[in-house]
């Protein structure tokens, strides 16, 4: 599923933000960054991706 997820980060990224965070603030700031510029847009859907998934301490 993970995997899914960071797919559908690079190829759409406020899909990927909205499928991890829902509807909410990284949601819209992930839309600002995708509008400003493609990649600014992925490496924050995948940042938020791989920040969810990380374990712990």
């Amino acid at each position: 599923m993970e995997l899914l997820k960071i797919i559908l980060a690079v190829l759409l990224p406020p899909l990927g933000v909205f499928i991890q965070a829902g509807l909410g603030k990284q949601f819209l700031i992930n839309i600002l960054l995708t509008v400003l510029g493609y990649l600014p847009g992925v490496v924050h859907a995948v940042w938020l991706i791989a920040k969810s998934n990380a374990p712990q301490h």
